[in-house]
């Protein structure tokens, strides 16, 4: 039996299935049911534990068809490791019924498909923009929306609170002190707003306002041919920019078919892993200088900047790099390179000890963290918490063991869990994924595969400089990929990755044309960081700064 005959007889026990349409394109488990059993369905998923987890819910705009808008939602099984995306059609002016009494997570997902798009989701308790400001007016993701309208805010809002955390809105208690924490705040990074009622230093309650480095990702990568997309995945999480480019370049492969070389699968293993070291740097060490820990944060950066090297002698660029394409690598590694990466695994090995003796064994450290702030296991799921943070409330869950991808199943490594879910749980959690990340790349490094570090396919990869040069195949080769651009088979696809935050997705609609139709991101933290506010309500002030730190929290993936 099938997954899709499986599915179907599942779902034919409880709903009458006549209007439901099963299909399995690239991979993928796709059912399109009416927009009015999108709840029951999504309910009935959930009680019945066959899908635990929301992954994305998100838009696509079909302006030429008579219900213009595609809902679609992505869910995943932890048990399984099965996904399934549910697409409904919804018209111009009506509405899908909300998924947030069913996952909690559905919140700031469906506010972003009714900001970009104008879908309406009934039932919603604070369906308003959140990635647009406040005076913007228009959805941008639709296709009558261009690209190079731009509009700009001249007032910020005054503080207020999400509806469904208090039936009084945006009425201010007067008997409590109104905060606004950031984006100036240093421990906001200049691009987060929280805004806070206090009584004395406790947190009645709290709300979150994104966007300010809402960049436009989706909709430029709509205007621009597939390749020259990588670099703006760059941008998405900065601070660990070549896992955006496999992520990324992953999905456009799955797509068309592709099966890169052994050599570029090691060499984005071992660039991934790299990354979520020195992401893993940023999360602890800036976490330390938010609870007073700088010494921490320069020794950390050290090792930072000598992984920046090996990134540079890899590619000429440190931070946003650019160094996947679709097919394989960009260019090889230079003679020397792997045995770099071993003295550096070295070193890091050492540096992580040291890491651990001055901060996670730090008496201090230890008072600000531990028992400060926990997330259950059963909350971290409803949320949509994915990576670290999901593994630190005690849920044994990462792709690269669930839903293996180049050759990590072949790899020897461990998952780490914590059991409490508080901060100093996901700092414990980041280290020990430090010590496991260096024995990955260890392992690839000493063995990496030969052969070449992409696929030679005249219709995917532009020819090295010599033919284009030499020979007028070459030349010609060269000049028909520029102008015509690759050009995936028309359909649609989700992929994901193990990041170094959790679950990175790419969702992509292909139309046949040389630009993709829809790419829309689910970046890790945007589903933990509409969290905070539950999260930190009852705490003390200066442990919601311990926790937005403990969230690694990368406005560039969380507004896009």
């Amino acid at each position: 039996m099938t997954k899709i005959d499986e599915l179907t007889k599942f779902l034919s026990e409880k709903f009458n299935t006549a209007n439901f349409k099963f299909s399995h394109n690239f991979g993928d488990d796709v059912l399109e049911i009416p927009k009015e059993q999108i709840a029951p369905v999504l309910r009935y998923f959930r009680e019945t534990g066959k899908f635990d987890f929301l992954m994305d819910i998100c838009g696509v705009d079909y302006p030429n068809r008579p219900k213009r808008f595609d809902v679609v939602y992505h869910l995943f099984s932890s048990r399984e490791g099965a996904r399934l995306r549910i697409k409904a059609q919804v018209g111009e002016g009506e509405s899908v019924e909300s998924a947030l009494p069913i996952w909690r997570g559905a919140d700031w997902f469906e506010r972003e498909a009714y900001d970009m798009f104008g879908i309406k989701f009934a039932g919603h308790p604070n369906l308003k923009k959140i990635l647009t400001h406040h005076q913007f007016v228009g959805h941008p993701l639709r296709k009558d929306y261009e690209a190079d309208h731009q509009q700009a805010c001249t007032e910020s809002l005054p503080i207020s609170f999400d509806s469904s955390e208090n039936d009084n809105g945006d009425i201010l208690n007067e008997n409590l002190v109104p905060i606004n924490i950031g984006p100036s705040h240093p421990a906001m990074h200049g691009t987060l707003r929280v805004m806070a009622e206090l009584d004395g230093e406790t947190i009645v309650r709290a709300a979150c306002e994104i966007g300010y480095l809402h960049r436009c990702f989706e909709k430029m990568a709509e205007t621009h041919p597939y390749n020259q997309v990588i670099p703006y995945t760059d941008r998405l999480n900065y601070c660990s920019a070549p896992m955006n480019n496999v992520g990324y370049c992953k999905t456009v492969e799955r797509l068309m078919g592709v099966e890169i070389p052994p050599k570029a699968q090691a060499m984005r293993v071992i660039l991934c892993e790299l990354s979520r070291i020195i992401d893993h740097i940023i999360s602890v060490g800036t976490g330390g200088v938010d609870l007073g820990a700088l010494t921490a944060f320069f020794h950390l950066f050290t090792y930072r900047e000598k992984v920046y090297t090996l990134f540079e002698k890899l590619c000429g660029a440190r931070l946003t790099v650019a160094m996947t394409r679709v097919g394989g690598m960009a260019q090889d590694a230079p003679e020397g390179w792997f045995d770099d990466v071993l003295t550096f695994c070295k070193e890091m090995r050492a540096g992580v000890d040291e890491i651990s003796k001055l901060m996670i064994d730090n008496k201090i450290f230890i008072k600000r963290t531990q028992g400060v702030c926990p997330v259950t296991a059963q909350e971290a799921i409803a949320w949509g918490y994915t990576g670290p943070l999901l593994r630190a409330s005690g849920v044994n869950l990462d792709l690269r063991k669930t839903t293996p991808y180049y050759g990590y199943d072949a790899l020897n490594f461990d998952v780490p869990v914590g059991t409490s879910g508080d901060i100093y749980d996901r700092y414990l959690v980041r280290i020990e994924e430090m010590k496991q990340s260096i024995r990955i790349v260890e392992q690839v490094c000493k063995n990496p595969p030969g052969g070449d570090f992409t696929i030679r396919d005249k219709g995917i990869v532009l020819p090295e400089k010599k033919d284009v040069y030499g020979n007028i195949e070459g030349l010609m080769n060269h000049f028909m990929l520029v102008i015509k651009g690759l050009r995936p088979p028309a359909g649609e696809i989700y992929d994901a990755t193990e990041a170094a935050n959790g679950e990175l997705g790419f969702y992509l609609v292909s139309d046949g044309s040389a630009n993709p139709y829809r790419l829309k991101v689910r970046p890790p933290c945007f589903a933990i960081y509409q969290s905070f506010p539950h999260v930190v309500k009852g705490a003390m002030l200066a442990d919601a700064i311990a926790t937005v730190a403990s969230m690694n929290v990368i406005a560039g993936e969380l507004d896009r």
